[in-house]
């Protein structure tokens, strides 16, 4: 079972088949991910082929992993089994 971990804290656990894995990277369903850890960032990044992605900071007991998390609200046709799903890095623990 996948699972998002920072600071001691899980932030997404989600089954394997409900999980998006694309690059590498597993992509969580929303729903699966524990939306009081995340907080908005206005940073933003450019993929060529997959789109935008915007971008969640990350924070558990008052301790922000800056950007942590990210997203593609509205991704490019290809990418298109990601959309809104939330996928970690920058010390974020991911567990296949």
């Amino acid at each position: 079972m996948p699972k998002a971990i920072w600071n001691g804290a899980v932030i997404a656990e989600a089954d394997s088949s409900e999980v998006e894995i694309v690059e590498h990277n597993i992509y969580f369903p929303p729903a699966r991910v524990k939306q009081e850890y995340l907080q908005p960032s206005t940073h933003s990044t450019l993929c060529p082929w997959k789109g935008v992605a915007s971008y969640y900071n990350v924070v558990v007991d008052g301790k922000v992993n800056a950007n942590a998390a990210w997203y593609y609200p509205a991704p490019k046709e290809a990418a298109h089994n990601i959309k809104d799903r939330i996928a970690f890095w920058h010390g974020v623990e991911v567990q296949h």
